[in-house]
């Protein structure tokens, strides 16, 4: 750990990727303490300090919807629209051409993503600017358009912010910005820990529980985000001209985790469907069933661990064509030993995918409801843990070292060439 430590500060490439990456962090901390005009921030804040699912969007914000600034939508319309053009990619004959036609085709898709950012951001940055107009100090159309805008102009910054991370800092500038936010609430979660201690509200073998258990969810998330099954490939000798091509071994890897984090978002905004719907609804009934899919319930947990089993495998089926690959296989000469090329390929690999796409959906039901499971067992509340801010704080760790290491390594092979 030491050593490639020294290495991060030796090499002067890698360096000024890490510093320009932790310039960035700062610039995104220090407008999150940037106020939307014309907002009782004290106010919103009291509002999500009620428990409620707003409590994950304001994680991911790093404190900044609680606080109502100008970065108080996060990076989500960003998530959105990359969601919604992932799925369009295969829909859309056009889309799935772009995605095909590699850099150029890339550059157009995240063009659209980035116009489907400012609109998604600004529908929603509508949306909640009415949602919450009871703590805007001029409730008018004037100051709602107003507030949309800043918001929206906050989350097309934050997306720039991101790209000139991937470009020129270390790792997925998107990713690490949710990263940030969500790392930047752990101290507030500690605080609120020692309050308890201090209150008596728990003693230090509730505490001491919380950590084997935070440790052990840490450990259980690298195995499975990293846990892949091993497909053999067999590469059949070819001429092509005057030279011989394949005759090599090597093996498709399906990841347990395919869909990553993504059924977990869905799963959450089905449910916070109708508990959205009641907050502007004045009806009795509609309130007594809004109270049923409540956080923490009995019907809400169950619903949501079915929900994301079932998306799980929808996004799994949607982002993954198993026809195409097997197809792909046959047209260069590859083969799983055992099995005919074409169809006999295909069903053996989506009977697998489907083995390994339960374990990773039953992973990721009980990653997110993990922070219920917390709360029984160790009477810490208030202190969000699990679900996806854990995926994406290790999974985004991960791959930021990989990178790390990708230019470590090259560094070191080029001093050795010389």
């Amino acid at each position: 750990m030491l050593s490639a430590l020294s290495n991060v500060v030796k090499i002067p490439e890698l360096r000024q990727k890490v510093m320009f990456t932790l310039l960035m962090f700062l610039v995104f901390r220090a407008g999150t303490h940037v106020p939307v005009p014309g907002v009782n921030a004290a106010m919103i804040e009291q509002l999500f300090n009620q428990g409620n699912l707003f409590g994950l969007l304001d994680l991911f914000s790093g404190g900044a919807l609680s606080k109502f600034s100008v970065f108080a939508m996060s990076i989500t319309p960003y998530i959105n629209a990359s969601i919604i053009m992932q799925l369009l990619t295969v829909v859309v004959p056009k889309f799935e051409q772009w995605a095909k036609e590699g850099d150029e085709g890339r550059k157009k898709i995240t063009q659209i993503t980035r116009y489907g950012t400012v609109l998604l951001g600004f529908i929603q940055a509508i949306g909640m600017a009415y949602g919450l107009k009871v703590a805007i100090v001029n409730p008018s159309i004037g100051s709602i358009i107003l507030i949309a805008l800043t918001l929206t102009a906050g989350t097309t910054f934050l997306m720039w912010l991101g790209e000139q991370i991937t470009e020129k800092g270390i790792g997925n500038g998107i990713s690490l910005i949710i990263f940030a936010g969500i790392v930047s609430r752990l101290p507030d979660g500690l605080s609120v820990i020692y309050q308890y201690v201090k209150a008596g509200t728990i003693n230090y073998f509730n505490v001491a529980l919380f950590a084997i258990i935070a440790l052990a969810m840490v450990v259980f998330v690298i195995l499975i985000q990293q846990g892949q099954r091993k497909i053999p490939v067999q590469y059949a000798k070819r001429v092509v001209g005057r030279k011989m091509y394949g005759g090599h071994s090597t093996h498709i890897p399906l990841k347990v985790n395919q869909a990553g984090v993504i059924p977990i978002i869905f799963a959450s905004s089905v449910l916070m469907f109708p508990i959205t719907i009641a907050q502007f609804v004045e009806v009795g009934w509609v309130k007594t069933v809004a109270g049923w899919f409540a956080w923490g319930t009995m019907l809400n947990t169950t619903l949501y661990a079915v929900l994301i089993i079932f998306f799980t495998y929808f996004y799994t089926a949607v982002t993954m064509n198993i026809s195409d690959m097997a197809e792909n296989m046959k047209k260069y000469g590859g083969f799983i030993p055992g099995l005919r090329p074409g169809k006999p390929t295909a069903d053996y690999l989506d009977r697998v995918m489907t083995r390994i796409t339960l374990a990773g959906a039953i992973f990721l039901a009980f990653i997110a409801i993990l922070p219920n499971i917390v709360v029984w067992a160790t009477n810490i509340q208030g202190v969000y843990f699990g679900g996806t801010a854990l995926l994406i704080v290790v999974g985004v760790a991960l791959d930021t070292m990989k990178q790390i290491e990708a230019v470590i390594l090259m560094r070191h092979y080029q001093g050795f060439m010389k």
